[in-house]
Order: C-alpha cells, then structure tokens, then sequence
C-alpha cells in the first residue's frame, strides 16, 4: 500500500474538494488514461486494487504510471464511543482528487487491451471515471 514517509501533522481537517483538476489534467506519460469525471478520495488500497487489476491484465506488456498519492490521513473513532472525546485516531491514507485529474496512464499494449484494463480499474474506484485517449499531434 503507498503512504507517506513523513508527515508536518499526524491528522487533517477535513476540508471539502471543489473546481477542476489544475494540474495533473492532461496526459503527460502514457497513450491512454483514465480521469476522473467528479470529486473525491480514493483510498490507499482503492488505488492499489485497480492498479493490481490493470497489471493483471496488461500480463507485464506495457508500463503503467499512478498519479496520484496518498498523502491524506484518514481518522476513525473506536465503535460505541460517546460524543466529544477529540478527532479519532490516524486509520489509513487516501488521496483527495478532483474532477479533471488523471488517475491512471499505460503505454506499451495496444489500444484495445489498455482500454479494457483501464475498465477493469474503473470498478475498483470510488469515483465517475472515463477513458481518454492521447491525440497525436501531427
């Protein structure tokens, strides 16, 4: 599972995810992706369940690139605990995404295999996601 060496703070507010992806929008390494179409988190073993399907099914033929990381901590409370008490201790990790942001790219594997790999990726998240295709530029 990925997670962070090092933190500033062991725990984060919340906060809300809002607008576009900025960056990490485009294709930048791979031929197809995928990206994301609304916000949210995904979590550390969300993000390595669908990179697990994508390898299986690529079979070591092309390269695969995450970007994306799991630098948000994630808290939960223990179960049947009052209200107040403070935040809950540190439970996983996830990365916050926002709409636009390229999630997955692969490169190596033709066009048909990529997509269906990357299909199989789709089911593993917690968010609306789409293929893209890198155009050439001629």
């Amino acid at each position: 599972m990925l997670a962070p060496k090092k933190l500033k703070f062991r725990k984060k507010q919340k906060g809300r995810i809002k607008g576009p992806a900025v960056k990490g929008s485009t294709i930048a390494f791979g031929d197809v992706a995928l990206k994301t179409l609304e916000p949210g988190k995904i979590s550390s073993q969300q993000i390595e369940a669908a990179r697990i399907a994508i390898m299986r099914h690529i079979k070591r033929g092309g390269k695969v690139w995450i970007r994306m990381f799991p630098d948000y901590p994630v808290t939960k409370k223990p179960a049947e605990t009052r209200m107040g008490s403070g935040k809950g201790a540190p439970e996983g990790w996830a990365a916050p995404v926002r709409a636009g942001r390229i999630l997955y790219e692969v490169k190596g594997v033709d066009l048909e295999v990529a997509k269906t790999a990357l299909t199989r990726a789709m089911h593993k998240l917690p968010v609306k996601t789409v293929i893209v295709v890198k155009e050439v530029a001629e």
